[in-house]
């Protein structure tokens, strides 16, 4: 009809967020992140390693950027999915101790922080994230401390959420690319030693919440 915009023109078609071709899509260059690092990722490997033709990477994404920030969302989305049957399970500092000592899910991470540093959409999606999981856990955390009679002045939530993050986070990075394990052994000692202060000896993970699955990010 005349004098109607033709909103449409010049757009190109993007394929269903939940096509299985998509979702093959996000799993192999999940995949090759993890198995090739950050720089080999390409369309036409991605493509390669899902058994589908290069061009469907860019029907499904219109830039390899777009491909990444659904890959990393994806795995965000169960990373807080994952986080709030953590926090419910009978012991959750235990339970977030383990959720943190995730050997494939930081490296997954660190595959995304290395993406991130060209990618300024990428590094603010993965800070959004991370916030948002830190938040809940320093909400669930302080009100643990109170009920086990701990003064959160001396005590923060705050703080024991990022110590333990970055303590868990940096003893993987160290171990797993640097082979390097001096005081490892000792620093998980002391957290869980607090840790049985705290909560008593640590349950089974596999009888409660705390189980999840691995490949998070973010965390």
């Amino acid at each position: 009809m005349a004098g109607m915009p033709e909103s449409g023109k010049g757009q190109r078609r993007i394929g269903a967020p939940d096509a299985k071709n998509r979702t093959l899509l996000l799993d192999a260059a999940e995949q090759l992140l993890v198995t090739a690092g950050a720089g080999a990722v390409s369309s036409r490997r991605v493509a390669e390693q899902a058994g589908l033709k290069h061009q469907l990477v860019h029907y499904y994404f219109r830039t390899m950027d777009d491909l990444f920030l659904a890959v990393f969302r994806r795995r965000g989305d169960q990373g807080l999915q994952e986080q709030a049957a953590v926090l419910e399970s009978p012991q959750p500092l235990w339970a977030l101790w383990r959720f943190n000592n995730d050997t494939a899910g930081t490296a997954l991470t660190m595959q995304f922080i290395a993406l991130a540093n060209e990618r300024e959409g990428l590094r603010a999606e993965i800070a959004s994230y991370a916030e948002r999981l830190r938040a809940e856990q320093i909400e669930t955390v302080a009100g643990l401390l109170t009920r086990y009679g701990i003064d959160d002045e001396e005590f923060s939530a705050t703080v024991l959420m990022v110590l333990m993050t970055s303590a868990s986070r940096m003893l993987i990075i160290e171990q797993e690319a640097l082979g390097m394990r001096l005081g490892h052994a000792e620093t998980v000692e002391f957290v869980e030693r607090w840790l049985r202060r705290l909560e008593g000896e640590p349950g089974d993970p596999a009888a409660g919440a705390a189980t999840v699955s691995s490949g998070r990010a973010a965390h």
